[in-house]
């Protein structure tokens, strides 16, 4: 058992890895597509409300198939539909089609999402998820340096389309792994009597999610503070090209480094975090880590050289492996794995909203007042959010904690 457990988690992780590399090379080459062919913020903010969007339509009945479906066989069929689609998108020369086809990729992803963490939760022992996490964190860090730097080469000696094309290769390769997983449920494709799909069914998990949330007050206080984390360094991301080439005046070349320097910070935070993980009790890793992530973004917007944005996004990535693993040890820790799915589906749908209107709002923004102006204000509520985290997270957690020892 232990030895299959050690096994499992291995190929999970590195399935994680192949196909976060993937995702940051299809990041990448379709926002330099958007950009090249619009050459407007407001259409790259575009981008990210179709995803938002996407993921809030999906959000809002996945969750009732997920708690209800073989998590591993799932993963497996959601891989398999993201890789066709993106093949789609690689050979699509319509604008619209390709908006159509990211709006498509990104339900699937975010069925994907809460299914995975399921699956992951059921997979690990409490006491092996802090460090997992940890080395998710690292493998994340690894994509988010490796990434763009392939993406890159691949849109210099070819096309973003072929970068693209190579992004459902690594899915694949995902898929062939994740076969190889054990089967933590059952039963081959249902976990439970699985009745027919309808508005009845998704309204009645919704008062499950809804009850549980009021039993669980401070839990869900911590999980709602983090996704409106995510919300605004979306929103102010979806700023990130336009304010380093407009307002700070760099060159391509410049920025591109500027990416390749956050993902150097990514990865030696991970690398920090796997060795101190186990040290630092989780309320407090995921109130620092939040809290140093806004301080970055502060320190991003309000910078006026190429040095000291340099250091921001190197903070910003730095800190954000810390802030993830905590959550992703907090989510398993307190959300029950029955229902993992339906939760993040439904709390989904609350986020992608908000991104969805704030997205929007600093979109908007940016057409009446400056890009700096609207970046700063994007990370100045990102400071408060994430005192609001922290000062939850210590009461809450560290409460918990005690109680239970």
């Amino acid at each position: 058992m232990k030895k299959t457990g050690l096994y499992g988690r291995g190929l999970l992780l590195t399935s994680i890895g192949i196909s976060g590399i993937g995702s940051w090379i299809y990041f990448i080459a379709l926002n330099l597509l958007v950009l090249d062919v619009t050459n407007s913020p407001l259409a790259v903010s575009g981008l990210y409300m179709v995803r938002a969007a996407a993921s809030m339509l999906t959000n809002i009945w996945a969750g009732s198939l997920i708690d209800r479906l073989n998590k591993k066989y799932l993963m497996i069929g959601l891989n398999l539909m993201q890789a066709v689609f993106i093949l789609w998108l690689a050979s699509s020369t319509s604008i619209l089609a390709m908006y159509v086809l990211v709006g498509i990729i990104t339900a699937v992803s975010a069925a994907y999402e809460p299914t995975s963490m399921a699956y992951m939760t059921k997979l690990l022992p409490e006491e092996k998820r802090k460090k997992f996490n940890s080395m998710r964190s690292l493998l994340d860090g690894g994509a988010f340096f490796t990434g763009p730097a392939v993406a890159g080469v691949l849109v210099m000696i070819g096309t973003p389309a072929l970068a693209i094309y190579i992004n459902s290769v690594a899915l694949l390769i995902s898929v062939f792994l994740l076969w190889y997983v054990p089967n933590l449920e059952r039963n081959d494709f249902t976990t439970q009597k699985v009745q027919t799909f309808s508005f009845h069914m998704v309204k009645a998990d919704w008062h499950l999610v809804f009850s549980f949330s009021r039993h669980a007050v401070g839990i869900m206080c911590i999980y709602l503070f983090f996704s409106f984390m995510n919300v605004l360094m979306t929103a102010t991301d979806s700023l990130e090209a336009a304010f380093s080439l407009k307002e700070l005046g760099l060159t391509e070349g410049e920025y591109g480094l500027l990416v390749s320097i956050a993902g150097g910070g990514v990865l030696i935070g991970a690398l920090l975090n796997t060795i101190i993980v186990e040290k630092i009790p989780t309320p407090w890793l995921l109130g620092m880590g939040s809290m140093l992530t806004a301080g970055g973004y502060m320190l991003f917007t309000n910078s006026t050289t190429f040095f000291i944005a340099a250091c921001g996004c190197a903070l910003i990535s730095f800190s954000m492996a810390f802030a993830n693993t905590a959550f992703y040890t907090f989510y398993q820790t307190y959300i029950p794995v029955e229902m993992m799915g339906r939760v993040g589906s439904l709390y989904g749908v609350i986020e992608s909203l908000c991104i969805i209107i704030v997205t929007a709002l600093f979109g908007v923004a940016t057409e009446v007042l400056s890009i700096r102006l609207v970046v700063i204000v994007g990370a100045t509520l990102m400071v408060i959010v994430a005192l609001a985290l922290w000062t939850c997270s210590l009461r809450v957690l560290a409460q918990r904690e005690n109680a239970s020892t």
